[in-house]
């Protein structure tokens, strides 16, 4: 007869690694999300990215501090490029830079915190993790009160036959597959522990979600290929002149012949239809009200131009400056213009007079509120400038608006150097061109340049801080998708079901004394 085995606390070592096994595992999630979007582009991260902080929310930890370190961990991998800003911005004051980095990390964590805390109810309710984990995902992406914005599914696009069904919802639809592919993910790994059944409707209904979603990329890309075949055709050239942005300030006369002597070059290459320069990149501005001549601009070339830079405007008795987009048509005038709506905080406007001496560099810009067309002949171009490319919903208004045939976005890169921001800039512009099946044109001052046809598919671009030019064919092209008619429909949709569930789940549970009767506690114990 063997000797009863004595019950043996845990060491201390064991237990501190078991606290320590949650937080890890959130942070895990995180690096796995940073690894996947469109900064470092491994999109097959975004796979598994929820499996490590769904697994941690199973504990007794709190869910909004797991969400705060996935969060946290998330954003020091993906937003490290903010850190050159420090220079161009803030004169190198470093600690004023450390503190507004943290004060925005802290923000972008406080989304996922709310989203932890969503999961964490939804599943001590019975809902399932499609409910549960997809649905507070997709909500919170939908309401997040983000300068830059962030949409898990935004990394699809470095797959192409995937990310075509933004056509449908936007980079929230996105999201939702990316969601649905975590719940395959989580509970086959359950399985796999032995921790769960085998889970055959997961795999029944991610095989079917899967095996839609390829074959209407699959059917969505041979459609557009066909229509852009059919199409009438434009050549368009891009200037990328690698000048930065404290240069061009300094160095005018020098910006303007640096992009009339390559845009000669251009011209000697084969003619266009129409050349384009990056955001600012005619910096002495100009006056208005339009029509006015665009020969100070273009001097003796005869080629249509669509160019940024500064506008001067008289409104109430007093001058306005805005971040505008010109087009110099083929006689030499200029007849429209577009003015930025959505401005850079603390970069091209300051919300206190206070804070100017400490951001030096910053522009006192105005908003516009109007989103015109450029025409050029028969046809209308929409021209987000720099950071409006990164926001959908703000880009459907503008193309609901404009009803335009092509995409044209400026921007100004170079304040971010050789980092990962002008990659990610690209990444997203890429999307608008899927959600609204348009080509799209990006000039850029320093990189990266790129046409990009509706399938958001790379035609052609420049390296990062070359001086080149760069030349291609786009199709003008009509018609509406889904998601220009509809919008964020999933977002709405998520948000139902979150309400929904909550309002259910207390509904089954009861009211509160008999919730606590049912676990066994007396009203003291559940207070």
């Amino acid at each position: 007869m063997s000797a009863p085995r004595l019950a043996v606390a845990p060491a201390p070592h064991g237990v501190a690694a078991a606290r320590l096994g949650a937080p890890a595992g959130a942070a895990c999630g995180g690096a796995l999300y940073f690894l996947g979007y469109v900064g470092w582009g491994v999109w097959p991260c975004l796979l598994v990215f929820l499996v490590p902080l769904w697994r941690a929310l199973e504990g007794e930890d709190s869910a909004m501090g797991l969400g705060l370190v996935f969060g946290l961990a998330a954003y020091a991998g993906g937003f490290s490029w903010l850190w050159r800003l420090v220079d161009a911005f803030l004169d190198g004051r470093v600690l004023l830079g450390a503190g507004l980095w943290v004060a925005y990390g802290l923000g972008f964590a406080a989304n996922f915190a709310v989203y932890a805390a969503l999961v964490r109810a939804l599943r001590r309710q019975g809902w399932p993790l499609a409910v549960a984990g997809v649905a507070p995902l997709v909500a919170v992406e939908w309401l997040q009160p983000q300068p830059f914005p962030l949409y898990a599914g935004g990394g699809l696009v470095g797959a192409p036959l995937w990310v075509q069904s933004a056509d449908l919802g936007g980079p929230l639809l996105l999201t939702a597959l990316v969601g649905a592919a975590n719940v395959v993910a989580y509970d086959t790994w359950a399985w796999w522990r032995a921790r769960g059944g085998v889970p055959a409707a997961t795999w029944a209904w991610g095989t079917a979600v899967a095996l839609a979603a390829v074959g209407y990329g699959h059917a969505r890309l041979a459609a557009i290929d066909a229509q852009s075949a059919a199409a009438p055709a434009l050549r368009v050239g891009v200037v990328q002149a690698d000048l930065s942005r404290l240069e061009k300030r300094t160095q005018s006369l020098v910006a303007q012949a640096r992009h009339l002597e390559q845009t000669r070059a251009l011209l000697a290459g084969g003619p266009v239809d129409l050349v384009v320069w990056p955001e600012t990149a005619y910096v002495r501005g100009l006056r208005r009200p339009l029509p006015i001549s665009g020969r100070p601009i273009l001097e003796s070339l005869a080629v249509p131009l669509l160019f940024g830079a500064n506008s001067v405007v008289e409104e109430g008795g007093r001058r306005v400056t805005y971040n505008s987009a010109f087009l110099v048509g083929t006689d030499g005038l200029i007849r429209d213009a577009y003015d930025k709506n959505l401005l850079i905080p603390l970069a091209e406007h300051l919300p206190l007079g206070a804070l100017a001496r400490w951001f030096p560099n910053a522009e006192h810009l105005a908003a516009a509120a109007d989103t015109p067309a450029l025409r050029l002949g028969p046809w209308r171009i929409a021209t987000p400038i720099c950071y409006e490319a990164v926001h959908p919903e703000f880009v459907r208004r503008m193309v609901g608006r404009a009803r335009p045939h092509l995409l044209v976005t400026l921007a100004n890169d170079g304040w971010f150097g050789d980092s990962a921001e002008p990659w990610l800039h690209l990444a997203l512009a890429r999307l608008r061109a899927v959600e609204h099946r348009r080509f799209l044109v990006r000039a850029t001052n320093s990189g990266v340049s790129a046409i990009v046809d509706p399938g958001g598919r790379i035609v052609a671009r420049t390296g990062l801080l070359t001086r080149e030019n760069l030349r291609g064919v786009v199709r003008m092209l009509d018609g509406r998708t889904i998601y220009d008619r509809v919008g964020d429909w999933p977002g709405w949709i998520a948000a139902v079901i979150v309400g929904v569930a909550f309002v259910e789940g207390r509904r089954r549970e009861g009211p509160p004394a008999s919730r606590g009767r049912r676990a066994g506690l007396s009203p003291i114990a559940r207070a």
